[in-house]
């Protein structure tokens, strides 16, 4: 090969070796862009999800401040509803005996109210 034939390869070797060097400049550049991109749009996500998480936060703090509200008629609720039961209760042994004494003396209440005179 004569230097001149050397010459032409050797610059035909070094404009493709520029093409390719463009060419992956032009890939990166693409990367970029797109990776610029999504960069953003999960920036976005994150702050949406901060705002939603604020809003969150601000939800169970007004929840807390209600449930604490409503404890002390809750446990009075509770306490009512146990009295009731006792009282019930109560009630049920009353009748029961009232049952039993009106059974067991029927015969003689009722020969008490028929009764004509002292």
């Amino acid at each position: 090969m004569t230097p001149a034939e050397n010459d032409v390869r050797l610059h035909q070797q070094m404009g493709e070796v520029l093409a390719e060097i463009r060419n992956i400049r032009d890939t990166l550049r693409q990367f970029e862009i797109k990776t610029d991109a999504n960069r953003t749009t999960m920036h976005q996500r994150t702050d949406q999800l901060v705002d939603r998480l604020g809003k969150v936060e601000g939800s169970l703090a007004v929840v807390q401040e209600d449930v604490k509200e409503m404890k002390p008629t809750i446990d009075d609720v509770k306490a009512w509803r146990q009295r009731g039961i006792g009282g019930l209760f109560i009630v049920g042994i009353g009748a029961s005996a009232l049952s039993f004494l009106v059974t067991t003396y029927f015969s003689n209440i009722i020969g008490w109210m028929t009764k004509a005179g002292p």
